[in-house]
């Protein structure tokens, strides 16, 4: 959730996304900001049935895509890694920067400057991630939680 949360820093609209994608056709797509070699990836590992393009239409679609890439790459984080950062962000680290070089931040290799932006949007977007999970049996924002 916290990374979906770093990833909304550009509308998700259709019409816009397709305008984006006509300006800068190697963009992102989706709630989640996938790229298409990303989406391919899970898509063949995976078996999913949509395309890449379909992401922008398709939110649901767009966070399966993602966490079924946020599970692959759990699987390949080694279990052991340097404190300086929890699996959580190492994990978001991996979504925002790729496998080799999340793997190499476990080992202890520092990551850039964009990477390090991105790991404190994610700090700072955790908390605002778990009010969205702890929300979700809210009934229509009243404060109660449905059974």
């Amino acid at each position: 959730m916290t990374v979906l949360h770093v990833e909304a820093y550009k509308p998700h609209h259709p019409l816009l996304e397709r305008l984006w994608q006509w300006w800068k056709p190697g963009a992102s797509f989706g709630v989640a900001n996938m790229h298409r070699a990303t989406f391919e990836r899970v898509r063949r590992a995976h078996g999913l049935p949509g395309r890449w393009r379909d992401l922008r239409d398709d939110p649901a679609f767009a966070v399966h895509a993602a966490a079924l890439h946020m599970k692959d790459l759990d699987r390949r984080l080694p279990r052991r890694h340097v404190r300086r950062y929890t699996r959580d962000e190492l994990l978001a680290l991996g979504y925002n920067t790729g496998e080799r070089n999340m793997r190499a931040f476990a080992r202890g290799i520092p990551p850039g400057p964009m990477a390090r932006s991105y790991l404190r949007r994610f700090r700072a977007y955790r908390s605002r991630a778990a009010e969205a999970l702890a929300d979700r049996g809210d009934a229509r924002g009243t404060g109660r939680r449905e059974v």
